[in-house]
């Protein structure tokens, strides 16, 4: 079936997210630290261990694009866990050596958020979930663009936490994915794509008019 069969067929669960999410949302911030921390500079290893631990919990378009990864359908854990956490945190390093310009931050964020746009497509099968790594690793790197110029302490701090919290969600969809495709159906399951795709279209939109 055709992406405009799809597209045509859950418009409404599309479209429906759409309103509410341009009236009320600010938009995903990933730029910076949770709890009032302040800036990189200012962070002990504590300090960046919780910020590491609260980014990917706190961050909106982060955390659905991690829970609809329960959506795609993976039977063997360790399979997609490693290298999953492997990109991400790859792209988390890579920005320590190449930062993104200021210009090109709102664009990779509007890039980020539509990643969960990109998701729902995975999840109607319209596309391979082997995109999912190349979107990990941008979540990565705008996660770790957050603690750029930190002492060694907090970057490993923050990079510890990082793993945690990411490496404990994905262990939680993964595992839970079979069970939650069972209980929603097909028709659920295409709902929840189509919902993923209008509030990525959504999120993206609303980065950029900022």
């Amino acid at each position: 079936m055709t992406m405009t069969f799809w597209l045509r067929k859950y418009s409404l669960a599309i479209l429906a997210p759409l309103i509410p999410l341009l009236i009320f949302s600010t938009g995903p911030g990933l730029a910076h630290h949770p709890f009032g921390m302040g800036d990189s500079s200012e962070l002990s290893a504590w300090q960046a261990l919780l910020s590491g631990v609260g980014h990917p919990l706190l961050g909106p378009d982060h955390l659905l694009f991690m829970l609809g990864i329960a959506l795609v359908g993976f039977k063997k854990t360790k399979t997609w866990l490693f290298p999953l956490l492997a990109v991400g945190l790859a792209g988390s390093a890579l920005v320590q050596l190449q930062p993104l310009p200021d210009l090109l931050v709102p664009w990779a964020e509007a890039l980020v958020s539509l990643s969960l746009a990109i998701e729902g497509l995975i999840v109607l099968n319209l596309l391979s979930s082997k995109c999912l790594f190349p979107m990990f690793a941008l979540h990565g790197y705008l996660l770790g663009s957050t603690i750029v110029g930190a002492e060694p302490s907090p970057l490993i701090g923050y990079f510890l936490g990082l793993l945690l919290a990411q490496g404990s969600l994905l262990l939680a969809v993964i595992a839970v994915s079979q069970e939650a495709i069972h209980r929603l159906g097909v028709k659920g399951r295409n709902l929840f794509a189509g919902i993923w795709i209008g509030i990525g279209l959504a999120f993206s939109w609303t980065t950029l008019i900022q």
